[in-house]
């Protein structure tokens, strides 16, 4: 109707509503119940006044929807009283109980409250619930946030610390109904195991219909559906894919009788706004896309994913995608929020309500040995600092950036390239070869023990953090040259490698090769590297989130038999990484999130990503035209027609066009002014529906062209151009070694190591003989010490023995290195107790101390001969590693297999004891 009032026009949007989500409306006076599940039936009369729609289910009185005018939103739950009057009436003709389901809408904005719920609190809904949905509950004995109450107590074998709290506080959250929760743990220490145990909960014990576990990049997507795979709950012995169905989402078909549902945010808004999305464009975090549109394209109504289709939603990564453009996939859903990060900024704290049920950081990860830390190596070179120059007069090579083809041109004048330049517009091949070449001469210094029985040093598992496709490969090429290396020693994980990413970084994660890794951007977060002990950071991140998840790919503890499958030469467990910054990464200045650029910076390919995955403002399909249009100019005949051959027969200037007319004024009154002839005398609320229908056609034909293939033809063509190779300049160190800061954190670390002994010195035996008796030394045993490692290691675990003995070795002041955790942790107590002056590893004590014995024997009237010798030496070898030698231990190799201690008699005769408690004495002293 032309002049509808505000009610009548909330009324018509609830009517809408109503029929989009499978209710049949009817007026009172023709009221039929078998018309549907679900019917609602207009002023129904009850002993308080007509209430504006009550709802029956099979024929039966299930709930009311009281109807405001807009203006009232900003007083909705003013009304709150007046709709539970309602539903607590009694309904004309029947003697019916008080109505569980109560909405109070504008047609805008609906709230919605269950007063089956323990403690009935109203909340903000997308659109009403199905009638399958409310016959359900109905069915029900108890609504999904009773049946939260109901959670048992948390089986915490197989957990840590830090996922039994977050777990537990995260329930305590679902009983306290608080719709939006954050656990935050830092990388490495096992979030998605946490949410997976907390979704199996969920299912298991809180009878959820359907959980979806939320991700922003495709490989994410893929290692969550690993993990749900190869999890067993710790009450039960079957993987969790034999109980419940998970499914990862890979089109717009969602299965009903999926438990768990894995899907790219991207995917998910596609599906809801009913258009087609190409794999590629999940592969790429979109929070780092440039493309922020003024005004967000709103999703819609899907009546085969209604908004109860989810009882909960699990968003990984959360810091990064739930704003802008996709917040409003998760405010679609009526679904608990449970948000995952190690990093989270003000906005991610901000968007969940404050609700922090899990703090669990990288410090405390790192202290407790659920992480391991990381010391800074320093690699500064001129150019890199200072950038160069090329010369005016020189034949300057020009290589285009993809196709790599070379040509020679003469510089017509002096040009300066900063720093900033380097590796983009310029391209230094000996700065590259300068930082890999001392990388690599570095590298035994910083690991110190990984040397093979021929003496051959084996290169740690490393990652190089790249700025470009482009810098990447010019990096492999010069990694395999410098190290003298072949093809599968260093290889690239990019998204757009040839080869297939998983299966790279699958190689790089469990097999030897490759040694060395280069990436753009596929492995800052998300991806789990065990054996990674090294990252060389060559390119700078502004993004203090995404530092930190750069810096997590190296956190993961591993044990020793498992690094040494990858790692041969590994002579310890992974107790540290070492980030190698040869960019001042660890120097620059960090942002909490990374400012967006905004239009014109845009880089085209966000553009063209942008009205891929749906988005239509006029400012972006302007600024696209503007870009194709200065394309147009720029390409081959060839070229423009390849272009064509790609867009549907479309020329450049036929698409430019189309994307300029979806916003024409002239064409949009045109559109206008047909629908309002062709549809004469309808409502004004539908002829506005048809306008916007019919421009919505309009833009979407407009956009259809661009699919994956075109956008990247259309990207490869404007890359086509060329770097300069500054290959005139040889680049210089300027400086090379630890980070002063390593040397700070090394005395505090000695000095905390210290302390720790001092307080145990009187509850250990070990302790006790260093520190109160040490004529007792010769008594020391294996046992003793071990006990002294595993309460340290229980206790502290950052005071571990070989971050304490490379804390010497960061301030110069050792002698060698230990065999293994035990024979360092006696060379260091020995130190702090100030046995020994300077920290020297075991071995070297013992043999010295050997030596000294043996000198001063065969200086007396004892000489032994070979022989003798050569068990006197196995005795010596035995007590390095076993720090006591008893009669007992004669019958273990190499004793035993050389004859044992009958042997030993009949070389020694009757001096056998004296020189067994001698050596027991003189090795420990």
């Amino acid at each position: 109707m032309a002049n509808q009032n505000p009610e009548q026009i909330a009324r018509d949007n609830i009517d809408k509503q109503l029929i989009a989500c499978d209710w049949v409306i009817q007026s009172i006076k023709q009221v039929n119940l078998n018309a549907g599940t679900g019917v609602a039936v207009k002023e129904y009369l009850t002993d308080v006044g007509p209430a504006d729609y009550v709802l029956f289910i099979d024929g039966k009185p299930c709930g009311v929807i009281e109807a405001k005018r807009e203006e009232e939103a900003h007083r909705i739950n003013v009304h709150e009283d007046q709709s539970e009057g309602y539903a607590n009436a009694r309904l004309k003709h029947l003697k019916n109980e008080p109505l569980p389901f109560v909405y109070i809408s504008t047609g805008e904005v609906t709230r919605f409250t269950d007063f089956t719920d323990p403690k009935p609190r109203a909340r903000e809904i997308f659109s009403f619930h199905q009638p399958d949905t409310l016959k359900d509950w109905l069915k029900t004995d108890k609504s999904l946030r009773r049946r939260l109450l109901d959670l048992p107590i948390l089986q915490t074998d197989g957990l840590r610390d830090c996922q039994i709290k977050a777990i537990t506080k995260l329930e305590t959250s679902f009983k306290e109904n608080r719709p939006r929760a954050l656990i935050q743990m830092a990388t490495g220490s096992g979030k998605t195991f946490t949410a997976i145990t907390a979704i199996y909960r969920l299912l298991k014990y809180a009878k959820a219909d359907r959980v979806l576990f939320l991700v922003d990049t495709k490989n994410l997507g893929e290692q969550a559906e690993q993990e749900f795979m190869s999890f067993v709950p710790n009450d039960d012995n079957r993987k969790f894919t034999e109980l419940y169905s998970v499914q990862r989402l890979k089109s717009s078909y969602i299965a009903t009788d999926s438990h768990v549902c894995i899907s790219t945010i991207q995917r998910l808004y596609s599906v809801l706004k009913g258009t087609e999305l190409e794999e590629s464009a999940e592969e790429e975090n979109p929070n780092e896309k440039s493309w922020q549109p003024k005004e967000i394209p709103p999703i819609e109504y899907d009546p085969k994913m209604p908004i109860e289709f989810f009882d909960f939603i699990v968003i990984d990564e959360c810091h990064r995608s739930i704003y802008n453009l996709w917040k409003q996939v998760l405010e679609y859903y009526d679904a608990f929020e449970i948000g995952l990060t190690a990093t989270p900024d003000k906005r991610t704290i901000g968007y969940f309500e404050q609700n922090l049920v899990s703090e669990y950081s990288h410090e405390m990860a790192v202290a407790e040995g659920v992480n391991v830390g990381y010391e800074v190596f320093i690699i500064d070179t001129k150019v890199t600092q200072q950038g160069g120059t090329i010369w005016k007069g020189e034949y300057v090579e020009h290589r285009e950036r993809l196709s790599r083809k070379k040509r020679m041109e003469l510089q017509d004048e002096d040009e300066n390239y900063s720093k900033q330049q380097l590796d983009k517009e310029v391209v230094n091949p000996n700065q590259i070869r300068t930082i890999i070449r001392t990388f690599k001469e570095y590298l035994p210094t910083i690991f110190k023990d990984r040397y093979d029985k021929n003496g051959n040093f084996e290169v740690p598992k490393t990652l190089i953090f790249a700025k470009t496709d482009s810098h990447a490969n010019d990096i492999i090429d010069i990694v395999r040259q410098e190290f003298n290396e072949e093809n599968k020693f260093c290889k690239k994980i990019t998204y757009r490698t040839d080869e297939d990413p998983k299966s790279v970084l699958s190689q790089f994660r469990n097999d030897y090769h490759p040694r060395i890794a280069v990436t753009v951007d596929m492995i800052a977060t998300g991806t789990d590297v065990k054996p990674l002990e090294c990252l060389l950071f060559m390119r700078d991140v502004k993004s203090k989130n995404y530092f930190e998840q750069m810096k997590g790919r190296g956190t993961r503890t591993i044990d020793l038999d498992s690094l040494r499958k990858v790692t041969p030469t590994a002579k310890f467990t992974k107790d540290h990484f070492v980030i190698v910054d040869a960019i001042g990464v660890t120097k620059s200045l960090k942002t909490d999130s990374r400012p967006l650029e905004k239009k014109p910076g845009v880089p085209l390919k966000d553009l063209l990503q942008a009205v891929a995955v749906g988005a239509r403002e006029e400012e972006l399909f302007t600024s696209l035209a503007n870009r194709l249009t200065r394309l147009d100019k720029q390409i081959t005949e060839k070229e423009k027609t390849q272009f064509a051959e790609k867009a549907n027969g479309k020329s450049v200037s036929q698409v430019v066009k189309e994307l300029l007319n979806a916003f024409n004024p002239d064409v949009l009154e045109e559109i206008e002014s047909k629908v309002r002839t062709q549809m004469t005398g309808a409502a004004p609320v539908e002829i506005k529906a048809a306008i916007k229908t019919e421009t919505e056609k309009l833009q979407n034909e407009a956009a259809k062209v661009f699919t994956g293939e075109l956008n990247e033809y259309i990207e490869n063509v404007r890359k086509a151009h060329e770097q300069k190779m500054d290959l005139a300049n040889p680049d210089e160190v300027i400086h090379v070694g630890w980070d002063k800061d390593n040397i700070n954190k090394a005395n505090e670390l000695i000095t905390n190591f210290a302390e720790w002994m001092q307080e145990h010195k009187d509850e250990l035996i070990a302790l006790q003989i260093f520190y109160n008796q040490p004529f007792r030394r010769r008594e020391l045993t294996y046992s003793m010490i071990k006990e002294v490692l595993e309460k340290l290691q229980s206790d502290k675990p950052t005071l571990a023995p070989m971050n304490v003995w490379r804390a010497y070795e960061a301030l110069e002041q050792c002698n060698g290195s230990p065999r293994n955790e035990l024979t360092a942790i006696v060379s260091l107590i020995r130190k702090v107790s100030g046995l020994d002056a300077t920290l020297t590893s075991y071995d070297k004590i013992v043999d010295k101390n050997f030596q000294d014995w043996v000198f001063k024997k065969q200086a007396g009237a004892t000489k032994f001969n070979d022989e003798q010798m050569q068990w006197l030496r196995m005795i010596k070898d035995y007590v390095v590693n076993s720090f006591h030698i008893d009669k007992d231990d004669f019958d273990l190799n190499p004793f035993n297999a050389a004859g044992g201690l009958g042997k030993f008699y009949s070389l020694f005769k009757d001096d056998y004891e004296e020189i067994i408690n001698e050596l027991n004495e003189v090795l420990a002293a």
